[in-house]
Parts: C-alpha cells; structure tokens; sequence
C-alpha cells in the first residue's frame, strides 16, 4: 500500500531526524525542510527530499507552494517557534492536515503559571511558586521559599523579544542558594518590570511521561527518566532509559487527565521530579511538541511520529502499536562535554541540592555505556550512517 507524503517541518536536530527515521521506516515518503543546508535530517536514508526553508518569507507565505508541489498528506513540526506559527494559521492547507496543536492548548502549555493551575484541578503536586509582580515585598517573599530556588520564565517564547532588546541573554533555568541571591537575579530584570517565575527545589530525578492524545484520550503512552542530563542545572538529557507501564501508571492516569483537560491533541511530555524516597512526583512542565529524548521513545519501539500520522492518515491506521522494549538512548556528545567538565570542575556540574560527582566514577559510568547493549545513540543508526558524518562535520565547521 501507498501511504502519502508528510513534510517534516524542523529537521536540524536529532528530534527531527528521529521522526524523518520513524516515518520513512514505515514506508511514509518524508519531505525534510530544515533551516540550514547542513541540517542534520538531510543526511538520512529516509529523506526523500530535502529543502532549505526560505529565510526571507514567512510559512504561511511559502508553505502551501510546498504543499501543492508535494501532494503532501500530514504536516509535522519540531520546534516551539514553528509551532506557534502555524497555531495561526489554518488546520488544513491545500488538503495538507496541519498536526500541530491549536493556539489555545497551546498558549496554556507554553505558560507555566497557567500549565501549574490545570495541574492543580485533577490532583498533580506542583513546587511552592511564586510569580514576582510589581509592587510585592520581594524580601519577604523570598524569605518564605525553600532553597536552594529556581528562577525560570513562564512564558519563554513571550519574554525572548523584551529581554534581547533590554541587552539581557535568555537564562532557560537560575539558581538561588539564599534569599540574598535570589533577591540579586531577580533585580537583574527590575528594568522590564517583569521577573521570571520562582519556584522552590524539589528532590528526586527527572521523570517524563509522554502521550500521543486524540479526543481526550491516549493512544500511545512511554515513560522514562534521566540519568544524566548537560548541564546539571537542568539541560539536555545525555543518557535516560525506559520505565515499564506497569509502574507509576496513577501518575499515568493524572498525565493523561491533565492532557485531556487542557484540550490537547498530539505528542506531549509532562514532565516530573519523581522522588522514590517519598513516592512524590512535582510538576515541572509539558512540553508540547516531540521532545528531546524522543530517540529512546523511538528506539524501544513507542513510536510517536508514526503514531501521530496513522491517526490522521486512515489507511496508515492499524491495530494498537505493542509494548515497548526496555533501552537506554544517549546524546553521546553533550555527554561527552558533561564528562570533560567534571574533571575539570566538578563543581560545576553540580545541581541545585546535590553534591558534587566523583571523577572516577563518572568516568568509569561514561566508559561503562559504551558497553552497553541496551544502549542506543541520538544520532548513530548503523542502518543509517550518514547523519552522524553530518553532525560532526557540521560540529568541525562551527568550530572554526
């Protein structure tokens, strides 16, 4: 059987080259757009064709020339910017269905505050928060919160413009030992009259359980959690591994009840702090959209991408996807990086509340992995070689 195009919209990172994998795997012809000519997802097998998104126009101006071009079926994007470009736009272009989320889920997930309030109706523990406002006793406040505290923005994608013309860089996560220092990054932004949503440390690891939702309801669930992540202050997940279903599934049933109040449909992670010791799990936030460790999802067989478009390609639909496969996935260069600051530094790999890591044994941990059969990589793909060449070129070239 035939199935239809899907353009892959966002193909510069290995989420995007997993879902270009997972798609073309199943026999689905993928149109891979990415920003650069050297965008990771080009170098795969399973790109059929590949384009350089226009940089001087916007998608509702050059994406339905696309569209008609390819007879594309389904559209599939990556990124948070491109997500909320095509919120506005219609859900269906030149018969293409658009599988992004709407504009009104997603301004909820986007925003932690509002994201903490849902959280909050069907019975999902969130951190003690507080969101400086104008006017408020700042010393008083801070001296009520747990620490050490995080500082981070509510709503990244509105408070990027203001902060880049304040001369101010965009810091994803702050920490504050004390209410001294936290008074300190706070009155960083006293200039915008906007500070950044503070919440008190919460123990545990971080645990993400991800749904592929339609009609309020999940087709596909996977759950993981991270054993190593760069920088240690809350980044990219270096090294995780697969959770069974058949544990944490009443956290499962608030995820998905948390999804389905909020209206959302498609792939998501809600992601957790999970503490064993006292079997509490602290809302940290959705992320909307395919997220990082989509590799590990992919490779244990949860396969979200193929999910999201067999459910909107009826003669791609089938029976239940089977369960999948214990794995560890690893983004084996960020890991890398991790290793080496460790023993330059190992204070400064140390997270909010944690101790500082043993050289030794964080080397003889990164030696170990490689060993490691259940492990797979972000990137290699014996299957699929070419990416990774790719990758490091591209690495060499920035490089220089």
């Amino acid at each position: 059987m035939s199935l239809p195009p899907a353009i892959v919209l966002g193909v510069d990172s290995a989420i995007g080259l997993t879902v270009v994998r997972e798609l073309g795997r199943h026999g689905v012809p993928v149109i891979a757009v990415g920003k650069s000519p050297r965008a990771i997802g080009r170098y795969s097998r399973h790109a059929g064709r590949f384009v350089v998104r226009p940089r001087d126009r916007t998608l509702g101006e050059w994406l339905p020339d696309l569209i008609r071009e390819t007879q594309a079926a389904v559209l599939l994007a990556i990124s948070e910017g491109d997500l909320l470009a095509l919120a506005d736009l219609p859900e269906e272009m030149a018969g293409c269905r658009i599988l992004t989320p709407r504009a009104a889920p997603l301004a909820v997930v986007l925003d932690k505050t509002r994201t903490l309030a849902a959280a909050a109706t069907v019975g999902i523990d969130t951190p003690p928060t507080w969101q400086p406002v104008a006017g408020e006793d700042f010393a008083a406040r801070a001296d009520a919160l747990p620490y050490p505290a995080i500082l981070k923005w509510s709503d990244p994608p509105a408070i990027w413009a203001r902060l880049s013309a304040a001369g101010l860089a965009f810091e994803k996560t702050e920490f504050a030992s004390t209410p001294q220092e936290l008074l300190a990054r706070l009155a960083r932004y006293d200039a915008l009259v906007d500070w950044p949503l503070v919440q008190g440390w919460c123990g545990g690891h971080g645990f993400g359980q991800m749904l592929m939702m339609q009609g309020g309801t999940a087709r596909l669930r996977f759950q993981h959690h991270r054993l190593r992540e760069f920088p240690a202050s809350g980044g990219v997940s270096t090294l995780c591994e697969t959770v069974p279903l058949s544990l944490h599934s009443e956290q499962m049933a608030k995820s998905e009840a948390l999804l389905a109040t909020i209206g959302w449909e498609g792939p998501a992670m809600v992601e957790y702090r999970h503490d064993p010791a006292t079997g509490r799990y602290w809302l940290m936030e959705i992320n909307g959209r395919f997220w990082g460790s989509l590799p590990l999802a992919s490779q244990a067989g949860a396969e979200f991408a193929w999910e999201q478009y067999r459910a909107a390609v009826p003669q791609a639909d089938g029976p239940p996807q089977p369960a999948y496969r214990a794995r560890r996935a690893r983004y084996a260069i960020p890991d890398t990086k991790r290793l080496a600051r460790i023993l330059r530094a190992p204070q400064a790999e140390v997270a909010a509340g944690q101790p500082a890591p043993s050289r030794w044994r964080e080397a003889l941990a990164w030696g170990a992995d490689w060993l490691d059969p259940r492990t797979g990589y972000y990137v290699w793909d014996w299957s699929d070689p070419r990416p990774l060449a790719g990758d490091l070129i591209g690495i060499i070239r920035r490089g220089r």
